[in-house]
């Protein structure tokens, strides 16, 4: 038992640089994303506009939570008009692109995210006036984008393109409320083993999804294969009066996990909830 314990320990320390030289990974970034999305561009890293909350070791590495939270206001003057979330090292590192408006309040955001390997997961915030802040959390996963598809797909496919608003703490006029918008679908990657046949699925997944109020946008988002299985989206918005929730969501086929040179628009679906406070 000793030996054992004795063991584990040293295998703990050669662990050890490892995970510290993981954590401090920036080779992706810097080598290849950065230019990728930013090319030329200043980006001022701080936690002061937006910041990221994930856990630093995810229980389910195909549903991992992570919250954008906002730093500041949404007014006219000056507000955060669009944020782009990044997992380094996923195969497709591209998340999102999420675009807010002075309407959302808060450019706060929430959802689940698949994360293949220990990596930084970055949200980069475009301000009104172009200036661009990143923040970055370190997340221990593996697996994620391959993880296998629900036992029951036939089911989830009947569902497909299904959704709900939740307000769970009423409306509130003139005031940021917090909204939930659930979408019914497998968003399956292409890298994902069928368990009933044992092949490997086309990637089909969410690729946009508009909300806005009484015809107004007050959350616009472009997404892709890292968002989990039946994407969950909670947001801010700003109601003026009583009016009409509308979330407009299509979906796309690529050909690769890794690739949109050689993509098939799938369908749209639309639901509406009314608010009457």
């Amino acid at each position: 038992m000793k030996k054992q314990k004795t063991r584990s320990w040293l295998l703990a320390l050669l662990l050890m640089p490892a995970l510290a030289l993981a954590e401090g990974d920036e080779t992706e970034w810097t080598s290849k994303i950065k230019n990728q999305y930013f090319a030329g561009k200043s980006i001022e890293e701080s936690n002061d506009i937006i910041e990221i909350e994930a856990p630093y070791r995810a229980e389910d590495p195909a549903l991992v939570p992570i919250k954008i939270v906002s730093k500041i206001p949404q007014t006219k003057d000056s507000y955060i008009k669009k944020v782009l979330v990044l997992v380094d090292k996923n195969p497709f590192p591209y998340v999102g692109e999420f675009e807010f408006t002075p309407e959302s309040g808060k450019a706060d955001l929430a959802m689940r995210v698949r994360v293949n390997t220990y990596s930084n997961i970055r949200a980069i915030a475009e301000m009104n006036d172009g200036k661009l802040v990143m923040t970055k959390k370190f997340v221990k996963a593996s697996g994620g984008c391959s993880a296998p598809i629900g036992a029951d797909l036939d089911a989830a496919m009947q569902r497909l393109g299904k959704m709900k608003f939740r307000l769970d703490e009423g409306v509130k006029i003139g005031e940021p409320n917090l909204t939930q918008l659930l979408i019914s679908h497998p968003n399956i990657t292409g890298m994902q083993m069928d368990q009933v046949t044992r092949f490997v699925k086309k990637s089909h997944f969410v690729k946009e999804v508009r909300v806005s109020f009484n015809d107004k946008a007050i959350l616009t988002a472009k997404t892709d294969i890292a968002i989990s299985a039946d994407p969950n989206f909670r947001f801010y918005f700003v109601p003026d009066k009583a009016g009409v929730l509308k979330a407009e969501v299509s979906d796309t086929s690529c050909e690769s996990p890794t690739s949109r040179d050689a993509c098939t628009a799938g369908n749209s679906y639309s639901e509406t909830y009314t608010l009457n406070p």
